[in-house]
């Protein structure tokens, strides 16, 4: 007997109160402090420099744009100047609103959020989307300052989460133990690239290439082929138990076999061979920082709340630690919804009229 299964439709969710994100809503202090006495600084920041200019909520200019140099003098001049304009306009209220630009925007940041300012981010995409209905195909700084004051007014420069230094280690050492990771993998394949064009077939008679010291104590003590082929199992057997290296004497005779009838090597394949053994130290280096890092992960991930994720089979110390560098203090997330959503596992949804 068929069964007929009906559509499940998404649950209805609550209409929000504002639609200003939460972490942008500024409306309550602005009613209560009124318009006009209500201040933006504006922020659109460079590498070496910044633009700013502070408005009133409503958009009057209170303090055209101005540059600032990022040294210490400078920015505690523009905090001065900021605060006299506060005083001499009678703004009660107001916020520091800052483009994010990488990490230079973060100089600006520190030094008005030490000063007791409230500092609020923006990310470019909103600038850029608030700037094009108003100034098409004009990007000056001042354009850009305007755009800025208006994202704010709508709620879209946001608070940022406070952040503490263990998260803020942890995250710099797994992306510094990635990197590393990616660098190793590419080194790889420059090192197979260098053997293939000095010792065509060489990496292929070795069945833990990488793993094994064996074929590395070869390539040093027996540049070519026909050195190799010369020497036989015996010397072979020899020089490796010299070494204290440990190996099995079949693999040592695929080696010689290998030898014995090698194809020739490119032009210049002396240069490849020492290529090789040069990237294989610098691997051989960024593998002990690897295993470093990844003693120092394990502590500090044993120190988060995130270490309750091993009990999942399949997750690790490194993949464990990945997500809680990149996700932050659990702390920052309302619920479960919130945190599998920066995670990228929740669905996102698309409505339009009788379409969702």
């Amino acid at each position: 007997m068929a069964t007929t299964r009906s559509r499940k439709r998404p649950p209805r969710r609550r209409p929000p109160d504002s639609v200003a994100k939460p972490r942008g809503l500024l409306h309550p202090r602005v009613q209560q402090v009124g318009p006009e006495h209500f201040g933006i600084v504006c922020f659109d920041c460079h590498k070496a420099r910044s633009k700013w200019l502070l408005a009133d909520f409503y958009g009057r200019v209170l303090v055209p744009p101005t540059q600032v140099g990022h040294t210490r003098p400078d920015l505690d001049a523009a905090v001065g100047q900021v605060r006299r304009a506060f005083a001499d306009h009678q703004l009660r209220d107001g916020l520091v609103a800052i483009e994010r630009t990488g990490r230079y925007h973060r100089v600006v940041q520190r030094t008005f959020a030490a000063a007791g300012f409230e500092t609020r981010i923006l990310h470019p995409f909103v600038t850029k989307q608030y700037r094009q209905p108003v100034d098409p195909g004009d990007k000056t700084d001042d354009t850009d300052l305007a755009a800025i004051h208006r994202a704010t007014v709508t709620g879209c420069a946001l608070l940022e989460a406070t952040r503490d230094e263990a998260r803020a280690t942890l995250q710099l050492v797994i992306r510094h133990r990635r990197d590393l990771v990616r660098k190793g993998a590419a080194l790889n394949c420059q090192i197979r690239d260098h053997l293939e064009a000095a010792l065509p077939g060489f990496a292929a008679c070795f069945d833990k290439f990488w793993e094994s010291a064996v074929p590395w104590h070869l390539l040093r003590h027996f540049p070519t082929a026909a050195q190799l082929h010369a020497a036989g199992v015996t010397a072979l057997c020899h020089s490796l138990r010299h070494a204290g290296i440990r190996f099995q004497q079949r693999t040592l005779q695929a080696a010689c076999d290998w030898a014995d009838r090698a194809a020739p090597g490119e032009v210049a394949a002396s240069q490849h061979h020492r290529l090789a053994l040069a990237l294989y130290e610098d691997r051989q280096q960024k593998t002990r920082e690897i295993q470093a890092l990844e003693r120092e992960i394990a502590g500090r991930l044993a120190q988060t709340p995130y270490v309750l994720l091993l009990s999942f089979p399949g997750v690790n110390v490194v993949s464990a630690a990945d997500f809680a560098g990149e996700a932050g203090p659990i702390g920052h997330y309302a619920n479960a919804k919130s945190l599998t959503g920066r995670a990228g596992l929740r669905p996102a949804r698309y409505q339009s009229a009788q379409v969702d």
